[in-house]
């Protein structure tokens, strides 16, 4: 048998199962297509944004948020070395993309990322907040069209995660199973807290 040099382009860094994050872009790869509309609601270092900018191509619409500078100033960054320049970056907090999408795109937005948590590299005491990020996610499936897809990278292992992932599983197990599809992706045989993904789909 010939040995595998490269990973699955999904796996995790040892070889495993993809991660929180892996998962979540596994599935928006599988649904966006060029010209679709976007939202990365925690635009961070940039990395899910530039993601989602190549899956919807020059002829999509990307919203990136994200209310640290030190984000911001990445973000825009990493999509400049890329030449990609169609994306609204917006230095403001996720609980308000309602106010900054035009309103003839509310309810057309095909595709949603969160990752919360903090800003990798940074303070890591600066953190997603459990109220503003549930004001958010409640928006979200607002700004959703039918068939729009959400995906929420959570990470209950740092300080101040568990409630958040507390609270996230309260509200995604209260959703109307009529109007909505949710899922979560996680490991069951670890000791710690390890990242879920959860994943909603607005039906059609």
């Amino acid at each position: 048998m010939n040995e595998i040099s490269t990973l699955p382009r999904l796996a995790s860094s040892t070889g495993g199962l993809p991660s929180a994050v892996g998962w979540a872009q596994l599935l928006m790869a599988d649904r966006l297509k060029k010209g679709d509309a976007a939202i990365d609601a925690t635009a961070g270092n940039g990395h899910d944004t530039l993601f989602l900018s190549r899956l919807v191509g020059d002829s999509g619409y990307i919203w990136a948020f994200d209310l640290q500078e030190a984000a911001v100033a990445e973000t825009k960054r990493r999509l400049s070395e890329a030449g990609i320049s169609m994306v609204h970056v917006i230095h403001a907090g996720h609980e308000t993309m309602r106010d900054h999408l035009p309103a003839g795109w509310h309810g057309k937005i095909n595709a949603i990322m969160f990752n919360l948590g903090y800003l990798p590299g940074s303070d890591k005491t600066v953190i997603t907040q459990t109220t503003t990020t549930l004001q958010a996610l409640a928006v979200a499936l607002e700004m959703l069209a039918p068939s729009g897809l959400l995906t929420v990278a959570v990470y209950p292992g740092h300080e101040g995660g568990s409630d958040e992932q507390r609270a996230i599983t309260e509200w995604a197990s209260a959703l109307s199973s009529r109007a909505f599809e949710v899922q979560i992706f996680r490991p069951i045989n670890r000791q710690a807290n390890p990242p879920e993904c959860w994943v909603v789909w607005k039906r059609g």
